[in-house]
């Protein structure tokens, strides 16, 4: 009993201290912030924290020119709201207070500033808080005109090298020259003729860098002229500016049987002199000869050759003598 009564005084001495150690939180209590981080865009590596922030493209240091749209707002202006305007010709935009004003080869953050400056200058707006976005940088592009897939205007940010833009615009066209005139936006008057090639040194020699405003205009291919004896006499287009004796022949479906193909010219036009050369075209197409190289305006002249005509017409003659034997004899 005794016992008993000795264990009851000692629990009871020792609830008062338990109770003074666990204590609970009232309702509106919140969490620790050691052992639940601050909610937020952040991380810890090992030190301080830092903030993450998705990464966006810069373009702070895109300056505005001619046909770009601009997006104007003052905070607490009915006559800003969300204001758009089109830059004109000579660079300048229009706006209500300000007047015109010439934004041409500014930024964004700089037309701000300017428009923010006269709008209080004029004691229009106390401390204005001007907001300028260009949402079309129309000038921020470069036109590709001539012998592509798709002509048009292309946005470029920066510079870029003259085959990365033709690439945009789908590549050449089957018809497409060797050279391509490049036309930068600082020097209009002063184009520059740059040769497109086709092996790896031409490709590095004509990859020539472009500026936002320029233009590109790819030349069409040359012309040959296939004449004389062959089945389809005409002119045709140097795919990708090359052709040869061998290709224009076959474009032209081949040579007449009556052709005197060791009697072939080439006629040439050089600096407004013309000048002929005899093409062995028998031994070209024998192998025993190098093909030629065709250059835009030649003409290729395959001329007939008499003693295979009057041949060709005796033959012809004594067919048509035989056939008409062999009618008229069954009879």
């Amino acid at each position: 009993m005794k016992r008993r009564v000795l264990i009851a005084l000692v629990c009871a001495s020792l609830a008062p201290l338990a109770l003074s150690q666990t204590r609970i939180a009232p309702a509106n209590s919140q969490p620790s912030t050691a052992a639940y981080p601050a909610p937020g865009n952040r991380e810890e590596i090992g030190g301080p924290t830092r903030n993450i922030q998705a990464t966006t493209p810069d373009t702070h240091d895109l300056v505005i020119g001619a046909g770009d749209l601009l997006e104007v707002s003052v905070y607490g202006a009915p006559e800003f709201d969300k204001l758009q305007l089109r830059v004109s010709g000579s660079g300048d935009v229009l706006l209500p207070f300000v007047g015109t004003q010439h934004v041409a080869r500014l930024t964004a953050a700089q037309t701000q500033s300017i428009v923010a400056k006269r709008l209080a200058d004029g004691g229009y707006f106390h401390n204005p808080q001007v907001s300028v976005f260009v949402r079309d940088y129309s000038s921020q592009g470069v036109s590709v005109l001539g012998e592509v897939q798709k002509p048009g205007l292309y946005p470029v940010f920066g510079t870029r090298r003259l085959f990365d833009v033709i690439s945009l615009a789908g590549g050449l066209t089957p018809k497409a020259g060797e050279l391509a005139t490049i036309a930068h936006r600082d020097q209009a008057d002063k184009p520059v003729l740059v040769t497109l090639g086709n092996g790896v040194k031409g490709s590095a020699d004509g990859n020539a860098v472009l500026s936002p405003g320029d233009t590109v205009i790819v030349s069409k291919a040359g012309i040959v002229y296939v004449v004389g004896d062959v089945h389809l006499p005409g002119g045709f287009v140097m795919e990708n500016g090359h052709m040869t004796v061998l290709q224009a022949l076959a474009l032209a479906q081949g040579a007449n049987p009556t052709a005197s193909l060791n009697s072939a010219k080439l006629i040439r036009t050089t600096d407004g002199k013309q000048s002929q050369t005899t093409v062995e075209l028998k031994r070209i197409l024998s192998a025993k000869a190098g093909d030629v190289a065709l250059a835009p305006g030649d003409i290729l002249f395959v001329p007939n050759s008499m003693q295979k005509s009057a041949a060709r017409r005796s033959l012809d003659a004594v067919l048509q003598a035989a056939t008409g034997v062999a009618i008229y004899g069954r009879y």
